[in-house]
């Protein structure tokens, strides 16, 4: 029994020292910007393996230097009740859940008529700016309640210890927006040659787009969905409040 609670102290000392170093990283991201993040390291591996070689661009620009139409696209887009939530939107994520057991239902009546689909359900996100940025930063992409825990609590010390200006900075120039393009300074140059400051309502608008896919659209450039979607969201972006 001493053995067991020495090994369970021990775990929990472990939890915590990490919860700490969370807590130090992000209260450091208030000043300093994050030299890359889990995600955009497991991708640079991947494409290394793939290709022997490692084809990048990503240049970190601030705040006022991003376009004010891409800021209002991408919170239209992902989350337009970013400046209003505290981190998590619980209705945004109780429509996903609905959606995911519906599709999930749908998948097993096929099954039990003998009619199984070759493509498993879609399963819907209901994930926040902050949240999503939490996963980039430190987590993996596995699916697991233990990751979703530590990105819950991950996303509560964002929102505690920086402002939401700071989070959507670090948030739009560390996204992926293509095979090795990453930040929106990246992704203005690589679609349009030019700067991020320079976006146009229409060309923010399908770069918001593209963001939950951005592999898959960036080879489908004339993609009648990419164009009607960026459509919708240039009509909501006067309603996308800005932090």
């Amino acid at each position: 029994m001493k053995s067991l609670g020495r090994w369970l102290l021990l775990c929990a000392l472990a939890l915590l020292a990490l919860q700490l170093y969370f807590v130090l990283r992000i209260a450091a991201m208030a000043v300093v910007a994050p030299q890359s993040t889990a995600f955009e390291r497991s991708e640079a591996w991947r494409i290394v393996t793939e290709k022997g070689e490692l084809p990048w661009r990503q240049e970190w620009v601030d705040y006022a230097q991003i376009s004010d139409h891409l800021k209002r696209a991408v919170i239209a887009s992902e989350d337009d009740g970013f400046s209003q939530h505290d981190g998590v939107d619980w209705e945004a994520l109780e429509k996903a859940w609905a959606k995911n057991a519906k599709a999930e239902q749908r998948a097993e009546q096929r099954a039990s008529q003998g009619k199984p689909s070759t493509k498993p359900p879609k399963i819907v996100g209901g994930s926040t700016i902050t949240q999503q940025l939490a996963k980039n930063l430190f987590l993996s992409g596995e699916r697991t309640l233990l990751r979703k825990g530590q990105e819950f609590v991950l996303t509560m010390l964002l929102e505690h210890l920086l402002s939401k200006q700071r989070i959507l900075e670090i948030y739009l120039n560390s996204v992926e927006w293509g095979e090795g393009v990453f930040g929106a300074e990246a992704a203005a140059q690589h679609y349009y040659r030019k700067s991020a400051s320079k976006l146009s309502a229409y060309e923010a608008a399908r770069l918001a787009v593209m963001l939950p896919r951005p592999k898959y659209f960036e080879k489908l450039p004339n993609s009648g969905y990419l164009s009607s979607r960026a459509g919708t969201i240039v009509a909501r972006m006067p309603d996308a409040q800005l932090p």
